[in-house]
């Protein structure tokens, strides 16, 4: 199996220092503050590119779940809400799932959506973490 790559350069102190996180085949490289972090000054933050790995190994998980019971998907949108508590620690991620997936009902496709939050691979990676999910069909 695959071996993925990311890294992180940090300079400075927590409230004056910057950094700039990077992904390894280049599709992403961009600066992270205290700011981007802890309030809403620009860049991102390692929760940003958590949600995005969660939404993006889930939407395909469930790709995958909806194929081979039958119902290839046509297209599938998920955000993640990585939500951020004392300590600092995450305590709650929240999927927001819609598809189109022709011939599948909501309660067939809910069963599809609840096995892809169970296999997804970076959402086992988070297990510590409660994680919600919300899915519907759209055409």
């Amino acid at each position: 199996m695959a071996t993925s790559n990311a890294s992180a350069v940090w300079k400075g102190n927590l409230v004056e220092g910057s950094g700039t996180m990077k992904l390894e085949k280049g599709a992403y490289e961009g600066p992270f503050t205290r700011a981007s972090r802890f309030e809403t000054g620009p860049g991102t933050n390692p929760e940003e590119m958590i949600g995005a790995a969660h939404a993006g190994c889930f939407s395909m998980f469930l790709a995958a779940v909806l194929s081979k019971s039958g119902f290839p998907p046509v297209e599938i949108r998920t955000a993640a809400k990585v939500h951020m508590g004392d300590g600092p620690t995450i305590t709650l991620i929240e999927l927001d799932t819609e598809a189109n997936v022709p011939g599948c009902d909501q309660a067939v496709f809910l069963e599809h959506a609840d096995k892809a939050k169970a296999g997804c691979p970076v959402g086992k990676a988070l297990a510590a973490v409660p994680t919600t999910l919300t899915a519907r069909l759209v055409t």
